[in-house]
């Protein structure tokens, strides 16, 4: 991860760590998919799957927390004018982490001998993630990722938007 050494050189980068997240979640999606297909072709073991979803799960849950706490607070204080959209960011992350349940709840019939519906249904449910995370994360960042860069105080709780991803590599 790159180190800032000036107060601005740090401020500015949570715009562009917040697409730096995005493509990396983008990837991981993609990445989970395969995984999907590869269990129904037989070629992937549900234990892996399971756990590469799960940890999908917890990071895009994390990121919108990040967002929702600290990132868009710090947004509505310093510009007022984006409070909308604000609010419109986090009413998409509910529906998020509602077919981030429903994927969980999908996970547990893996390889129980159901057969391939489980992950049938969990490729549906991605499918349908990644159509909504992608028109999200166009949004997002049309609208607040200048608005980000020009943040004039650091993250509460000193968060960093891109730490997400080294935490989550790390597991793997």
């Amino acid at each position: 991860m790159e180190t800032f050494t000036g107060h601005g050189d740090r401020l500015a980068a949570f715009g562009n760590q917040l697409i730096a997240v995005h493509l990396w979640l983008r990837e991981e999606l993609a990445r989970l998919a395969d995984d999907v297909d590869a269990f129904l072709e037989g070629g992937e073991r549900p234990r892996e799957l399971r756990a590469h979803c799960l940890t999908f799960c917890s990071a895009v849950r994390r990121h919108h927390t990040e967002e929702d706490d600290a990132a868009f607070p710090a947004l509505a204080q310093q510009f007022p004018e984006l409070r909308p959209v604000l609010e419109e960011l986090e009413n998409d992350h509910h529906t998020v982490a509602d077919i981030l349940r429903r994927i969980e709840e999908l996970l547990g019939g893996l390889g129980t001998g159901e057969g391939a519906l489980p992950a049938q249904e969990v490729r549906k449910e991605l499918d349908g993630l990644a159509a909504l995370l992608e028109s999200h994360f166009v949004y997002e960042e049309k609208k607040i990722v200048t608005a980000l860069n020009g943040l004039s105080a650091p993250l509460p709780g000193g968060v960093v938007l891109q730490d997400v991803i080294q935490d989550v590599s790390g597991q793997e």
